[in-house]
């Protein structure tokens, strides 16, 4: 690229990281507006959905995922475990690690995450055709996939790896 050459308002508008981050802050806010009266915070969330979707992982797997350090995740899921949505079982094969499951009283919290992460996403997509949603979430599924196989060309760890990311449990 040019270093001479400035982006512009307009190119900044519409440039990838930007749009999503953009997107990404308004889903989280609009998300957070729906789900005041459900009695958790956007933190507490954000460990329940990864952890639905990484159980029995550890706490050091989970803080990796979803990027805070480890005593902090550890805060958030002493909470967790004392509203009994959460709890820590012993690994098999290493004593030092402690495992993360969900219990059943998480169940019906999820179910009406889940709910309102419907509504905020038929918000979101409201003015596109069924078409275009599929083509924004297989183009979308695709960067994802392109930027995991740069991040780890191997495959073997860090984010998820393309195939995964284009049919396993990280397309969600």
């Amino acid at each position: 690229m040019d270093r001479s050459v400035r982006p512009t308002r307009d190119t900044v508008d519409t440039s990838l990281g930007f749009l999503l981050n953009d997107v990404s802050r308004l889903l989280r806010r609009l998300f957070d507006q729906h789900a005041r009266g459900l009695g958790f915070t956007r933190a507490q969330w954000r460990v329940l959905v990864h952890l639905e979707r990484n159980e029995g992982i550890s706490q050091s797997g989970l803080a990796e995922i979803i990027e805070v350090q480890n005593i902090t995740l550890g805060r958030l899921i002493d909470r967790l475990e004392k509203s009994d949505w959460v709890e820590r079982r012993a690994d098999p094969d290493d004593r030092r690690v402690r495992r993360l499951y969900l219990t059943r009283a998480a169940q019906p919290v999820l179910a009406r995450m889940h709910e309102l992460a419907a509504v905020v996403h038929d918000q979101a997509l409201a003015s596109l055709s069924g078409a275009e949603r599929s083509v924004l979430a297989a183009g979308l599924t695709r960067v994802k996939a392109n930027l995991a196989l740069q991040l780890d060309p191997e495959g073997h760890g860090g984010d998820a790896h393309p195939a995964q990311v284009m049919g396993g449990r990280h397309a969600r």
